[in-house]
């Protein structure tokens, strides 16, 4: 399946199939479900799924945040300054540091019970900053749009009713919208609004290096179509 045409065209079968049990149980199940039926392979990487489109999935009235993008903070030191200066004694490795969490523009997140950072959007910039106003990284306007065409250029956004829990849940995927055009000031509106939260994920390798495990970009299931310029239902 290589083009948006095919992807319709598979995608108003599996409607037509009606609910289809899970085929993974937990927050992924829905995704992996989607992607067997439609003999696409599971990928962690920061290209899009099919050709230049990306297929994301979601519960209806779901309240888990979708993963916009990956992309660690600048300069290349900012993960190394944000685990020496907030990290914590790993929950697998006592002798080494991890940094788990999630950063609004609201308010400063709370690291162990001591206050920690929050973001700061600027006109054509986004950083990390501490309770002192000290830059901690930063991520710039050409950075954020060239990570978000990369690996959203395209969206074809699912949507799904559910029933049941666990590995009986089952899908009913009877909506989809295709997405496209990054506006960065939608973008940047919506950070600052706190709708696009950044989740930060880092681990130490045995040398001491830190060890990026994903720095996400994520945002609510019923606001992703506001990151993007053109929307249009598809099935």
């Amino acid at each position: 399946m290589d083009s948006l045409k095919e992807l319709i065209k598979g995608l108003k079968k599996i409607k037509e199939m009606g609910f289809v049990k899970t085929h993974r149980r937990g927050n992924t199940g829905i995704g992996k479900t989607l992607e067997d039926i439609l003999n696409i392979d599971e990928n962690n990487i920061p290209d899009p799924d099919i050709g230049k489109i990306e297929l994301k999935s979601a519960r209806k009235n779901s309240i888990s945040f979708l993963t916009l993008f990956t992309k660690s903070p600048l300069p290349p030191s900012a993960n190394s300054l944000l685990l020496k200066t907030y990290g914590y004694p790993s929950s697998k490795r006592k002798d080494k540091k991890e940094l788990h969490t999630t950063v609004s523009a609201l308010f400063f997140n709370n690291l162990k019970g001591k206050k920690g950072f929050k973001i700061k959007v600027l006109k054509n910039k986004i950083k990390l900053i501490s309770e002192k106003n000290k830059c901690l990284g930063y991520w710039d306007k050409e950075t954020l749009q060239k990570s978000f065409e990369r690996k959203l250029p395209h969206l074809v956004y699912v949507k799904a009713e559910c029933k049941g829990t666990g590995e009986d849940e089952e899908f009913w995927f009877n909506e989809a919208w295709f997405l496209e055009g990054f506006d960065f000031d939608k973008f940047v509106s919506l950070v600052k609004k706190g709708v696009i939260l950044i989740d930060i994920r880092i681990g130490q390798y045995s040398d001491g290096r830190p060890h990026d495990h994903g720095t996400a970009f994520r945002v609510r299931p019923d606001r992703l179509e506001q990151c993007f310029e053109h929307r249009k239902r598809i099935v």
